[in-house]
């Protein structure tokens, strides 16, 4: 009987580690810092972020300049004329703000050159990682650089540099 009941538990311990998941891990931050591409692609985005920018600031120059006006000429300027130079503030504040919409809103310019130019770079970091784990049977690959829940992985199921190689980046 503690024969039978020895063998049997053998066959499930063995069941069980035959259908072991397999995992890994790869660390984005330090494969997008090791893609040059991505460093391009984040000063583009940063040299256009900045440009626009500065045509929003230049609205709202704008805009403080005809403030600055209108209350040091308010006294001398009828009705009527108070009443235009107040929608001409409005008017260029609303301006202001559309192109701040237009520009950076959720989505706006920025996000579409953002999704343009990451995009591809992403998406040959995807293959990478799932030609890597084809070929070694991995069943799930998390990120280091985003699981705050990770609390401890060992080094060797870290894949990042394997994806870097397949990228073409030796390190």
């Amino acid at each position: 009987m503690k024969k039978l009941l020895l063998t049997i538990m053998v066959v499930l311990a063995g069941a069980l580690t035959a259908n072991a998941q397999k995992f890994a891990l790869v660390d984005m931050e330090y494969i997008l810092k090791n893609v040059p591409a991505y460093e391009r692609a984040n000063e583009q985005l940063n040299q256009v972020s900045k440009k626009w920018e500065g045509e929003i600031q230049a609205l709202l120059n704008e805009v403080e300049t005809l403030y600055k006006k209108y209350q040091s000429e308010s006294v001398f300027l009828s009705d009527a004329q108070k009443t235009k130079a107040e929608e001409a503030i409005v008017a260029k504040e609303k301006e202001a703000s559309e192109l701040k919409k237009k520009y950076f809103g959720a989505e706006g310019e920025l996000f579409k050159k953002r999704q343009s130019l990451m995009s591809p770079i992403q998406d040959e970091i995807y293959n990478a990682v799932k030609d890597i784990c084809d070929k070694k049977g991995f069943q799930l690959v998390l990120d280091r650089a985003s699981g705050g829940s990770i609390i401890f992985a060992s080094p060797k199921i870290d894949i990042s540099d394997e994806v870097l190689q397949r990228l073409g980046y030796s390190n």
